[in-house]
């Protein structure tokens, strides 16, 4: 079965990485998530990814930090978490790159678009840290920003919940999914699934993004595979 596409953004979020810790990082479950990213890279998939930093920081919740300094900070926990995802992928065999977005030469290259491809290409999985390297800018802006730059094919983020739904699931027992949505509907609905910027980002450059559970690891892999799971937003 050949896969349904050929160049992936993967966005992982912080809080997924720390399992039901809540903080820090799981091993156990990233290692369950590196070997379904493992999967799509044996079968010829080129894959990038995005990671969070919530497991070790939020910027917006920092009380009266200056914001400036609060993203700062939340992109070094991005970084590490790059480097923890990269460490378990190499040990899975795979052949990974760190790429940030603020350079720290020695742990990871800086983020150059042109190499960043060139990776790709040569098979190599690529992970961004540091968000967009600017304040006030999401790491959902950031994966919107890096899918359209290396010309991904599709956007997947992988949430906490099964996909996109009108109101908060864990809140609401009548909240209702959405198989198909466009992105001018998430940003006019206020629909929560990402930040405004990033929506806009994705709709303005007809990137496609599929929304799904990733507390079944393998959904990646059925992702990428075109399994139907999940919320897919588009733009027509």
């Amino acid at each position: 079965m050949e896969p349904k596409y050929k160049r992936i953004l993967l966005k992982v979020s912080g809080e997924a990485l720390a399992g039901d810790k809540k903080t820090g990082l799981n091993y156990e479950v990233i290692t369950e998530i590196c070997k379904s990213i493992k999967k799509c890279a044996d079968a010829g998939v080129q894959v990038a990814i995005v990671v969070g930093g919530g497991n070790f920081w939020r910027g917006r919740s920092s009380g009266s930090m200056d914001r400036t300094r609060a993203d700062h900070i939340g992109m070094l926990a991005t970084a590490m978490n790059a480097l923890a995802v990269a460490d378990v992928l190499e040990s899975l065999g795979c052949d990974v790159r760190v790429q940030t977005a603020i350079s720290m030469r020695q742990v990871a290259e800086p983020y150059i678009r042109n190499k960043a491809v060139t990776h790709l290409n040569k098979g190599r999985i690529v992970i961004f840290g540091c968000g967009t390297g600017n304040p006030f800018f999401s790491t959902d802006t950031a994966a919107s920003l890096r899918a359209v730059e290396i010309n991904a094919d599709i956007f997947l983020k992988a949430t906490l919940v099964d996909g996109v739904y009108d109101k908060d699931p864990h809140k609401f027992d009548d909240a209702k999914k959405y198989d198909t949505l466009t992105f001018s509907q998430v940003i006019g609905e206020d629909l929560g699934v990402m930040d405004s910027t990033a929506a806009a980002m994705c709709r303005d450059n007809k990137m496609k993004m599929l929304v799904f559970d990733l507390s079944r690891p393998d959904n990646i892999y059925d992702a990428v595979m075109g399994e139907k799971i999940g919320t897919v937003v588009y733009e027509d």
